[in-house]
């Protein structure tokens, strides 16, 4: 599995709670640019219109070698939809119907085939002290580890 783009900011924002795993309809010069590695997952996210999901805001750069027709910006960042089983779909409708919950691409990959993946995760917004007290923990951690680093070593 070779990592294309990880979308780390949408690790700080959201709380992660689920994650799947879903195809996603390409152009052959999309892919070309995708196994150069220019691509980026920030700001985007996926809604679901008419029983079908689709990425909406991600950027993948043109490739240079292709020819492109109209506006840069309309063509990097259009909306892409998303290839599952149609019973993961209603699933995840269903999660989202709720409230409170959104699905967010976590990252884009190749699989072992070669096919290009995307890492979908059904999650839930932070809010701004939960970010605080989770930065608090961690520096906790950090230092007890630090402390503790050369105290036990026999």
């Amino acid at each position: 599995m070779k990592i294309i783009t990880q979308n780390k900011k949408a690790l700080f924002d959201y709380t992660v709670l689920d994650t799947f795993e879903a195809g996603i309809a390409l152009t052959g010069d999309e892919v070309k640019s995708l196994r150069s590695g220019m691509a980026n997952l920030v700001g985007a996210f996926i809604v679901s219109h008419d029983g079908v999901l689709t990425m909406i805001n991600s950027y993948i750069a043109p490739y240079s070698h292709a020819y492109t027709k109209g506006n840069d910006d309309q063509i990097t960042r259009r909306t892409r939809a998303l290839l599952m089983h149609r019973r993961e779909i209603h699933r995840l409708i269903g999660e989202i119907s709720r409230g409170g919950l959104t699905l967010i691409p976590l990252a884009l990959y190749f699989n072992e085939r070669g096919k290009v993946k995307v890492k979908v995760g059904l999650c839930k917004h932070k809010k701004a002290y939960q970010r605080k007290e989770e930065i608090r923990e961690r520096d906790i951690q950090r230092e007890t580890r630090r402390e503790l680093r050369g105290k036990y070593d026999y």
